[in-house]
């Protein structure tokens, strides 16, 4: 039976939750690059980082913060270290006002596997669009589906040419699951 995937996405509609803002530096400023963490390769190491609460409430395990950064408790870290250590990088942060340790959550392998005819919708970047550096790009994937085949032992990525998702195996989801982490939406792909 083929391995099932599902894109992880930050669970908007619970009630009273909080809202993570962008990754800042130990100065207070945002971080040079804060879309480095979605970009499906290693970073480099850190100084010390800030997660600012933009919206005050209920702490979650699971949480995008700003430029779709996923900030992660220490026991959904638990779950990737044991499951999928190959596959991720954790950078540690403080998030602004609690108790930690929470974590950035940082995808290490890119794979070309969007299986555009199976997918919804795939715009790509054209000509007409006046952007020439992204001519053939991804400009948007709706009701993306992937090729397992082409992931081979991964258990956790990012799609290459739409790197916006976080893709993670079925067993992650249902160890996630398990655990009852909180925050958390899963969608097949």
């Amino acid at each position: 039976m083929p391995q099932r995937f599902f894109r992880l996405l930050d669970d908007v509609t619970l009630l009273g939750r909080w809202e993570l803002g962008i990754p800042l530096d130990a100065g207070g400023r945002e971080v040079e690059d804060p879309w480095m963490f979605r970009e499906g390769r290693p970073v480099s190491p850190q100084q010390e980082m800030l997660v600012p609460v933009e919206h005050p409430g209920t702490p979650l395990d699971f949480s995008l913060a700003g430029f779709s950064t996923p900030v992660v408790s220490a026991r959904v870290a638990a779950v990737f270290s044991e499951r999928a250590a190959q596959d991720i990088q954790l950078v540690p942060v403080d998030v602004q006002g609690h108790e930690g340790p929470y974590v950035i959550l940082v995808a290490t392998r890119l794979i070309r596997c969007i299986d555009d005819e199976a997918s919804e919708e795939v715009i790509r970047w054209t000509a007409q669009d006046g952007r020439p550096e992204r001519v053939g790009q991804y400009r948007d994937v709706d009701g993306m589906r992937i090729d397992p085949a082409q992931v081979g032992e991964a258990q956790v990525f990012r799609t290459w040419g739409w790197s916006i998702a976080l893709i993670v195996s079925e067993d992650i989801k249902l160890a996630l699951e398990r655990i009852r982490a909180t925050g958390m939406q899963f969608t097949e792909v």
